[in-house]
């Protein structure tokens, strides 16, 4: 990425002064903590997002202590309801804190997010604990092992049917789609009788991957996938994207009750990204800005996220603002804030236009008459499906 103004950058370790905390940093009676558990990794996934500003492999160890976070958690999150997801690196590489998390906190929900590759390390009671668990993998064989290692497709498959009975909640395929060759069948296949997802959620690579007929190749899959997701009203086709969006078309106000009107990736509300150093920032893939951080477990403060909408965002002014809630801030905030061109062009624009084109297709198929006939454990589903708290819901 080149900014036409470039954003200054200083390292994480630098001085900083403790600000006071704002009355209700957190919006809202939930938080999701993230917690960073290292930001090594056992993978060198080609389009890695923490690739930027050098965050993959900086911090290594964890710096704060158990203590200091139960602190944190009791001066900031008190009477919140709490659900921590394991993040990283590879979370399963500091499989110690995982564990400790997980016993000093009892009454919280657990995510893992996770490459998969070392998840049957984990012991039974965890993974019974967890109420989901995001599997990193980009789609079919050859696209995965393409984007992560020869290998690594079936090494994630098999790992995940071991323990899959273990495991107390959901498996949610999360796809990076950032090959525009990514067929219909690779992405219909993760959730096909046999694998061990529950769900497919995928998100639009936030990379210059939408050059030429890029676009139109992933709305051509997208056209396959609104058409079987509208077949049936007696079995729910698990895509998360698709779900979400139709939640947000028939019942708008959930967005407003779980988001507070705000963006659904929850970095202006109430996602708390922790690094292994004890930073604490709104959204993981800008942990590399410091005007973004929001507070410090060691030191034990937090403000509001930095991260809000902003009049330079068009969103409002957009068609699908009604059901996108904004998108992913992140961008927004690198393409209009920082006037950054080039990414506004090459990445942002061609996300939106896949967003707004989804909506469009699914309002084809009258989703509203759909959902009148479906089944009440579809419509349950499409309600209150747990997986929309651990997700950005828009691709």
């Amino acid at each position: 990425m080149h900014a036409e103004t470039p954003i200054q950058f200083f390292p994480s370790t630098a001085k900083t002064a403790v600000p006071q905390s704002d009355a209700n940093p957190i919006v809202g009676g939930r938080v999701e903590l993230q917690l960073l558990t290292t930001l090594k990794c056992n993978l060198k996934c080609s389009y890695c997002s923490l690739g930027v500003g050098e965050v993959l492999g900086s911090q290594v160890h964890v710096e704060y202590d158990i203590e200091q976070l139960s602190a944190f958690v009791d001066q900031h999150l008190q009477g919140k309801e709490v659900y921590v997801t394991f993040y990283g690196g590879e979370p399963t590489l500091n499989k110690k804190l995982m564990l400790e998390v997980m016993q000093r906190f009892p009454r919280f929900r657990f995510q893992l997010q996770t490459n998969a590759t070392l998840i049957d390390n984990l012991p039974e009671w965890a993974l019974n604990r967890l109420s989901n668990v995001l599997a990193s993998i980009d789609g079919g064989e050859s696209t995965t092992d393409g984007y992560r290692g020869k290998g690594i497709y079936r090494q994630v498959v098999k790992n995940l049917k071991e323990v899959r009975e273990h495991i107390g909640g959901s498996v949610t395929a999360r796809v990076t789609w950032g090959n525009p060759d990514t067929c219909f069948d690779e992405l219909d296949q993760l959730v096909a009788e046999g694998t061990p997802f529950d769900y497919l959620y995928w998100q639009f690579v936030a990379d210059e991957m939408y050059a030429g007929d890029s676009v139109d190749k992933r709305k051509a899959v997208l056209v396959q996938l609104i058409d079987k997701f509208f077949s049936r009203t007696d079995v729910l086709y698990p895509l998360i994207p698709l779900m979400g969006m139709v939640r947000n078309k028939l019942f708008p106000t959930r967005a407003l009750e779980l988001y507070a009107g705000a963006t659904q990736c929850r970095v202006s509300t109430h996602l708390l990204n922790v690094m292994p150093n004890g930073e604490i920032y709104p959204c993981p893939d800008m942990m590399y800005a410091p005007n973004m951080k929001m507070g410090d477990v060691k030191t034990n403060w937090l403000q509001k996220s930095p991260l809000q909408q902003d009049p330079a965002m068009p969103c409002q002014d957009c068609e699908a603002y009604a059901w996108c809630r904004g998108n992913c801030m992140k961008n927004m905030y690198l393409g209009y804030v920082k006037n950054d061109l080039r990414y506004r062009t090459n990445v942002v624009e061609p996300i939106c236009e896949l967003i707004r084109f989804m909506g469009q297709e699914i309002d084809k198929h009258n989703p509203q008459a759909w959902f009148e006939q479906a089944t009440l454990p579809v419509r349950k589903q499409i309600m209150d499906c747990e997986v929309y708290e651990y997700v950005e819901v828009m691709p």
